[in-house]
């Protein structure tokens, strides 16, 4: 008798882990990208991903460190080509041989990784790059497509260039005028001729919230998948988010080049949670919690009704991403630079209100902060060093609107002295700025604003930024938090 309890213990054992199992979504994966001062370590990181049921991940480079750490993990992988290897790749077919040979061959081995597309750049068409990969994408795409078929590797893996959602557009902002963007239309019309006849999907990157930061009058609720905004409707369909519609508008793009039937995969979707007022992560919370319950339901758009597949983005915070985009750029991550996740997410899609599994195993250098010496400083004459402090670390959380913009005067310079020496690996150098810093073992931290600990890092790269610092004071001075330099 005791026996048959316990076996059927063991059996209901077995069914909740397979219902627990079959209930998480499958059709998303998740963007990695390790543009970080200290990198939290991919063994890590791969470890982080399979207890959260995460099993397809996009890269933004074949990093050997990276590849490694996913070899034998099973989990289906989108190597990433940066742009600026695109000419190389494009002028000589030797070259993108090569490139195969050594970031996709080299993996391709029992017990290797499953690599199931290559990302030819990244956004190339984007109109910040002022036409800089136009002549070179399209060249680049076929030499890569090219080699992975001499190489026996297309039954297994496709390529495709992840593209920002700005190539296409719509005169009235309804999907149905949706056409792809004058100066790149022609071109765009030979690479999607080419993905059609070679059976390559189309990636598009869609970001809800840059339609809020970039139109203060854009409705908020559109931005979300709560149906509780206005409805476009257009052609018999209905639209109540942004999200759907700018999905559609690429297929009707697709639709006037011939094209109706192409896979289509959305690259990048996600919400940030510092750097601007919309970027939180409460309001995060909710654009996952409402994607995810999408995701689970199978749900696609009016146009494509069918499941989608979707990569978030991002995985984890970077602090040396450039802040061009705006100052929530180093903010995307559902979990911070050291794997803690930010807010509750159920990646099951069931709206469980619990969070993510956070990386185990992280090791944080000492528990020691860089801050404000009130002894020493001179309040008069420390702009330069809270200049250099924001020019060569990360200031991002103090601009208004962010988690750390309620701070005075001490705490704001603090808060950039503590950014640059954890950055620099606690260096004691990088805490004196002049006599004006000192280093403290009391927890800097004020409120809900974090003065992190940097983690110890697998990489010894500490790559200094030097990224729009003089951006951030400037935004300081207006606020009156710091005086003018």
């Amino acid at each position: 008798m005791a026996g048959r309890a316990a076996m059927l213990v063991n059996l209901g054992t077995v069914v909740m882990t397979v219902l627990t199992l079959a209930s998480f979504v499958e059709g998303f994966g998740v963007n990695w990208g390790n543009i970080a001062s200290h990198p939290l370590n991919p063994d890590i990181v791969v470890r982080m991903l399979k207890e959260n049921k995460i099993n397809k991940v996009k890269l933004f480079d074949a990093d050997s460190w990276t590849m490694n750490a996913l070899a034998g993990s099973g989990m289906e992988v989108m190597v990433g080509i940066p742009n600026n290897l695109l000419e190389t790749l494009a002028d000589d077919y030797g070259n993108a041989k090569d490139w195969v040979k050594e970031n996709i061959t080299a993996y391709m081995r029992k017990d290797g990784v499953n690599i199931k597309y290559v990302a030819v750049g990244n956004e190339p068409f984007l109109s910040a790059y002022n036409g800089s990969y136009l002549k070179t994408t399209f060249p680049a795409l076929k030499n890569i497509h090219r080699a992975l078929k001499e190489a026996g590797h297309t039954d297994v893996m496709k390529a495709t260039i992840p593209q920002n959602a700005e190539v296409y557009q719509s005169a009235n902002d309804k999907p149905s005028e949706g056409d792809f963007r004058s100066d790149v239309k022609q071109i765009m019309l030979d690479i999607v001729k080419f993905f059609h006849d070679n059976d390559l999907p189309f990636t598009v990157n869609i970001y809800p919230f840059l339609s809020l930061y970039l139109n203060q009058h854009f409705p908020v609720e559109y931005a979300f998948f709560d149906g509780n905004g206005q409805t476009i409707p257009d052609n018999g369909k209905n639209y109540d988010n942004v999200f759907d519609a700018n999905y559609d508008t690429l297929v009707y793009a697709l639709n006037k080049a011939g094209i109706k039937d192409m896979k289509i995969i959305v690259g990048e979707v996600g919400w940030p949670t510092d750097g601007h007022k919309y970027a939180t992560p409460k309001l995060a919370e909710k654009f996952y919690a409402g994607l995810m319950k999408r995701l689970a339901k199978d749900v696609g758009t009016p146009l494509r009704p069918e499941k989608l597949e979707v990569y978030l983005f991002g995985l984890l915070d970077e602090d040396m991403k450039s802040i061009l985009p705006g100052p929530f750029e180093r903010h995307w991550g559902i979990f911070r630079y050291d794997g803690t996740p930010k807010f509750m997410l159920d990646f099951t899609g069931q709206g469980r209100k619990i969070v993510p599994v956070a990386a185990k195993g992280v090791q944080y250098l000492d528990k020691q902060w860089c801050v404000v010496n009130k002894d020493t400083i001179n309040l008069d004459e420390v702009g330069p060093d809270l200049d250099y402090a924001c020019y060569h670390g990360d200031c991002t959380a103090m601009l208004y609107g962010s988690t750390c913009s309620n701070l005075d005067k001490i705490q704001n310079i603090s808060y950039a002295f503590n950014m640059f020496f954890q950055i620099q690996g606690q260096d004691v150098r990088a805490c004196d700025f002049r006599g004006s810093a000192m280093i403290t073992k009391n927890n800097a931290s004020v409120g809900s604003c974090l003065f992190p600990i940097q983690i110890v890092s697998g990489s010894d790269d500490f790559r200094i930024s030097f990224v729009f610092g003089r951006f951030i004071v400037a935004g300081l001075i207006l606020l009156g938090l710091v005086t003018a330099i």
